[in-house]
């Protein structure tokens, strides 16, 4: 019950009533860990697996407009060796994290950054995931209200095998702002996943049909630092991003509750930072249509909010290139997206070297492609 709420009705009711009903409605109910409640070494296991469904890509399709052709069609799945087409590895991904919220980040004030993220066997419809944390890290900020915490999150299949595991941190308010300050961790993290240690897709890049993909372009004809402005771009609406975050069972309060966030920095809700991924990862079909797998995640940040309302830009940089397989190569690329800023001159810092008030996402992820020769 938050404060506003907790006035009024003492208001009406009375403070010792209000104070009876507070408090037995924390008996049982889950009100999630705060700053101090973790510790290094902490593990987690989070509720409630969640079984994929066909109804849970069609609406995540429905949703960010995704068209990479490997996750619409079993067809095109099938002539390159899968059983079936599989997850998209952001539903996944999203999936996996949203399982972490009410356990890590229920009282975050902010998701910070991701690392160290490496995707495993691919899932398919029908597959349930499971999520664990381990708690990394940890650090107070110098207001005493809130701290920082790292944890590494892995996602398994029903099968116990690894599907997705990354490394997050996050803001997360302090319940007690009188209570010690823990001893600083900070974990060491890679810059970035090495292209050898990426799991190289089970695909056979022969049978790749091209024309079906929605682009003639291979791993051959992309080349480091290259630039690709995305062109498309969506407006994303209230009901959109409310319907992706509980698709994901996410909890966050920062995304649902508006009487929490009147009283907060924006005064509004914020949308779900995974909804900026998989949006800006949509319109980058156009450009990196055969780039479909996504590999592994090598930071992230979402570096400013993103309103219901705003339209998303996006273009990407390759950064690095990997031979990971006989018929498949890696693209280590940058996503940027903006909101309301169209992005042909690929703008997101100012000469202050600080990212422009417009950029919503900074997303450098490999992702798998074809090799024709």
């Amino acid at each position: 019950m938050n404060q506003s709420l907790k006035d009024a009705m003492a208001g009406a009711f009375g403070q010792e009533l209000v104070d009876k009903a507070d408090a037995k409605s924390k008996v049982k109910a889950n009100a999630g860990n705060f700053f101090e409640d973790f510790y290094v070494g902490m593990n987690i296991v989070h509720a409630t697996p969640k079984t994929v469904t066909e109804g849970d890509v069609a609406l995540y399709t429905g949703l960010t407009g995704s068209r990479y052709a490997l996750f619409s069609s079993d067809r095109f799945a099938q002539d390159i060796g899968l059983e079936a087409a599989p997850v998209d590895p952001l539903l996944a991904f999203h999936v996996v994290f949203g399982k972490t919220v009410p356990d890590i980040s229920l009282n975050a004030v902010a998701n910070l950054g991701y690392a160290d993220g490496r995707f495993g066997v691919p899932v398919f419809p029908g597959d349930t995931l499971c999520s664990l944390s381990e708690v990394i890290g940890i650090k107070e900020n110098s207001n005493g209200k809130t701290g920082v915490v790292y944890v590494r999150t892995t996602g398994f299949n029903q099968n116990d095998e690894v599907v997705l595991s990354y490394v997050r941190w996050v803001m997360v308010k302090k319940r007690d702002v009188n209570s010690p300050a823990p001893d600083t961790v900070i974990p060491d993290l890679p810059e970035a996943v090495k292209g050898e240690d990426l799991y190289a897709p089970m695909m056979d890049a022969e049978d790749w049909q091209y024309d079906l993909a929605g682009s003639p372009h291979s791993y051959e004809d992309y080349e480091v630092g290259e630039k690709i402005d995305h062109c498309d771009a969506f407006t994303v609406e209230e009901a959109e991003h409310q319907i992706a975050t509980r698709l994901y069972q996410n909890t966050a309060k920062v995304h649902f509750n508006q009487h929490e966030q009147a009283q907060g920095r924006f005064g509004k809700r914020l949308i779900y930072g995974g909804v900026a991924i998989s949006m800006a990862r949509s319109i980058a079909f156009n450009g990196l249509a055969n780039a479909a797998q996504i590999l592994g995640i090598n930071s992230g940040a979402h570096v400013n909010p993103l309103f219901a309302g705003d339209t998303v830009y996006a273009w990407s940089e390759v950064i690095e290139k990997a031979d990971i397989s006989q018929g498949f190569g890696a693209l280590r690329l940058r996503l940027v997206a903006t909101k309301d800023l169209p992005c042909a001159d690929f703008p997101y810092k100012g000469e202050d070297g600080k990212y422009l008030e417009n950029v919503i996402l900074d997303f450098d992820y490999w992702a798998a492609i074809p090799k024709r020769g």
